[in-house]
């Protein structure tokens, strides 16, 4: 029966391989629609999707903590995503704590610590390992861009500017966060299990907070975009940033799935930034 499944899946996969990119675009476009369909039928609570999303991000830390503390190596891990991370945890948590204050400040914190810990591990501890050359994607391509974004379209609230255009950087920084992970495997062109579990938790993370948003404009026929006090940008400048953050790692979630169907512990890649 296992044999007969998995040898049904293949050559599903086998199938979606030998197709043009045009029908690879509109199965993925089909599959994305259908899950959020689904979803926006058995989650009532729009909230549960941030939590879920939140939640897996700490799986997905513990994973690697995992790693490191039982395999004594970070080979495979840049430090620069997980810097990028701490940052824009960091300014989240801020944020939450002078904004809001509820279970995401929890995640946010145990994320953050747990961030933490892995870079501590990686620059003192584990640095031995660590492949600096792989690790090649400057920090300042996407945290100055970021920056400036965030200075120009942020939310207007009642909160303190500083709350405001640091809520907007922390946004557009976690969108882009996982680029110099994705570009220290393309070098490396393999993928360890247990960074692919990792990034693959994040893309799940990223593909349910644009889910989130999807809906919630679906269900306002578009007008929660142009909401009143949040200024005309913002809203739309939120939803570009999750829905880049989903399409940036949708290719590596595609090899990903194929790899467990094969029961390839390692994968091997070619291009993904």
């Amino acid at each position: 029966m296992g044999r007969r499944r998995n040898s049904s899946v293949n050559v599903l996969f086998g199938w979606v391989r030998r197709q043009s990119m045009k029908v690879k675009t509109f199965l993925g476009v089909t599959s994305a629609l259908s899950t959020l369909l689904a979803l926006k039928f058995l989650v009532k609570d729009r909230k549960h999707f941030f939590v879920a999303s939140e939640a897996i991000h700490v799986f997905g830390i513990m994973v690697l903590i995992y790693k490191l503390a039982t395999q004594k190596t970070c080979s495979g891990l840049s430090l620069k995503t997980q810097e990028l991370t701490a940052m824009f945890l960091a300014v989240r948590l801020y944020c939450s704590f002078v904004m809001e204050g509820d279970i995401h400040t929890v995640l946010d914190l145990a994320t953050l610590v747990s961030t933490v810990w892995v870079i501590y591990m990686i620059r003192f501890k584990l640095n031995s390992t660590y492949s600096k050359e792989l690790d090649n994607f400057p920090i300042y391509y996407v945290a100055v861009p970021s920056a400036i974004l965030a200075l120009l379209v942020h939310p207007y609230t009642k909160h303190s500017i500083i709350s405001r255009i640091s809520w907007a950087f922390c946004v557009y920084l976690e969108s882009v966060s996982v680029l110099p992970q994705l570009r220290l495997m393309q070098n490396a062109k393999m993928v360890e299990p247990f960074t692919a579990h990792y990034v693959f938790a994040l893309g799940v993370a990223r593909f349910l907070g644009c889910a989130h948003w999807i809906i919630q404009v679906y269900e306002l026929g578009g007008k929660y975009l142009y909401l009143v006090g949040s200024g005309f940008l913002w809203l739309p400048m939120i939803l570009i940033a999750e829905v880049v953050q989903t399409f940036i790692l949708a290719d590596f979630c595609y090899y990903y799935i194929k790899s467990v169907m094969d029961g390839q512990l390692v994968m091997s890649l070619s291009s993904l930034v």
